[in-house]
């Protein structure tokens, strides 16, 4: 039987921090949680850190993920804005880096683009195609929650979802497949 393995995916954010958490065995990939931390009612930017850092503790001491997966901030036009940004996600890694998890950082695109196929997706659209893939039922409490089931979701794509056995019938039909295998 495969080993079970579990990814904790986390968007940050200073207001509204959302994560995911996913079991994976073999192929089979099971949502475990689903949520977000409201950060808006407190006023001090430094609480607001010190809150990610435990509730980020409480999550790993709860699932025990193998892996963090993190959306990296993406450069707006609000310099203070990515500052604070920077600095959730540099807790929520330390965080992460305090209880020997490896880190994995994925572009809010690659993200998009793992989830649905398109980069430019909007996250309604990631939102539904986690719906479909994990079973979900009723609807997440915020669209940050399931950005960060996305980041968890893109990294068992990227890093270790099994082969699907694509076969091919020789070399011709394989450079059909993968132009950019050719050198």
């Amino acid at each position: 039987m495969a080993a079970e393995r579990i990814i904790l995916g986390i968007d940050p954010g200073t207001t509204v921090m959302g994560y995911g958490v996913i079991s994976v065995t073999g192929n089979k990939m099971t949502m475990l949680a689903l949520g977000v931390l409201k950060l808006s009612k407190y006023d001090d930017h430094p609480l607001r850190l010190k809150f990610i850092f435990e509730r980020m503790i409480s999550l790993i001491e709860q699932y025990h993920p193998d892996e963090l997966s993190i959306e990296a901030p993406f450069f707006g036009k609000n310099v203070q804005s990515m500052l604070k940004l920077g600095r959730a996600q540099g807790v929520a890694i330390a965080a992460a880096l305090s209880r020997s998890l490896p880190i994995f950082e994925y572009s809010p695109r690659k993200i998009k683009q793992s989830i649905t196929g398109k980069g430019a997706a909007s996250k309604e659209q990631v939102a539904a195609m986690l719906m479909h893939l994990l079973r979900i039922t009723e609807n997440p409490e915020t669209m940050d929650a399931t950005d960060g089931l996305a980041a968890a979701v893109c990294h068992y794509f990227q890093n270790g979802k099994p082969e699907t056995g694509k076969k091919f019938s020789g070399w011709k039909s394989f450079l059909t497949a993968n132009p950019e295998r050719q050198g």
